[in-house]
């Protein structure tokens, strides 16, 4: 199945074992599916589901706590939506996203960090691209990877540069998509950094932050697609539910497929 092009971003509240879980996994579901409805109702044609309000973050292995919960959650969304639905598990379990989507069905994965090292406020996180790519290969092979190259919230090491990077994750990552995103939550991908992925790369570039109903049409003309979520709530809060107004503004705004 080919990736989905605007991917809107369901961001959990605190999962059962999260320091700030409120108990009611109920209200978390369906806040949930409210999201992914207004997603899919304006016209996103993907949905990115992530365990957001679980900070701070395990750095790749996280309970199983999580990993069940996440597949329930993961379920219940993909019912009301009605559209591919993608997981991310934080930080960076890519095979506990490999799980949850070949129990339900999820049809892409986001992985952070697949392949190298970057410095996080988890501490180093070291890509698993051998046992992620064998581990899909035995659970869900349909299952698209999603790479990020110098991922938000990290730092590389020294030395290596974003075309370094992104042609290990071409060339050696097993990666179907790259992720090119800013510094942080919200913050853009500078143009320069998009055009030198894209001019490497074969497989689709995707904007992983900072997208807008405001830059739509100036970013994603050298992407092939984005993942948008703080721009679609009220005053860039990720806690906050997704706004119709804001989400139909980013859907008129983003140029169509070329």
């Amino acid at each position: 199945m080919p990736l989905p092009r605007l991917v809107g971003m369901v961001h959990l509240r605190p999962l059962p074992g999260s320091p700030s879980f409120d108990g009611d996994l109920d209200s978390v579901i369906a806040s949930a599916r409210a999201d992914a409805s207004v997603l899919a109702s304006v016209g996103f044609d993907g949905l990115m589901i992530e365990n957001f309000g679980d900070a701070p973050f395990y750095a790749d292995d996280v309970p199983k706590v999580t990993i069940a919960t996440m597949t329930t959650v993961v379920n219940a969304v993909s019912d009301a939506a009605g559209i591919p639905v993608g997981v991310n598990v934080l930080r960076n379990d890519a095979l506990g996203a490999l799980a949850v989507a070949a129990a339900t069905g999820a049809t892409f994965i986001r992985v952070n960090v697949l392949s190298g090292t970057m410095f996080t406020d988890q501490g180093p996180i070291v890509g698993r691209a051998a046992e992620v790519a064998r581990t899909r290969s035995i659970l869900c092979p349909d299952v698209a990877i999603m790479a990020d190259v110098f991922v938000k919230h990290a730092t590389p090491p020294h030395g290596l540069t974003l075309e370094g990077a992104t042609k290990d994750l071409l060339e050696r990552g097993g990666a179907d998509a790259v992720i090119v995103s800013g510094s942080g939550t919200g913050a853009p991908a500078a143009a320069d950094d998009v055009s030198a992925v894209a001019a490497l790369s074969h497989i689709p570039v995707y904007l992983g932050s900072g997208v807008t109903a405001d830059n739509a049409q100036a970013m994603l003309s050298n992407a092939d697609g984005a993942i948008v979520g703080s721009s679609l709530k009220p005053d860039g809060d990720i806690t906050a539910p997704v706004d119709r107004d804001l989400a139909r503004a980013f859907i008129d705004a983003a140029p169509p497929a070329s």
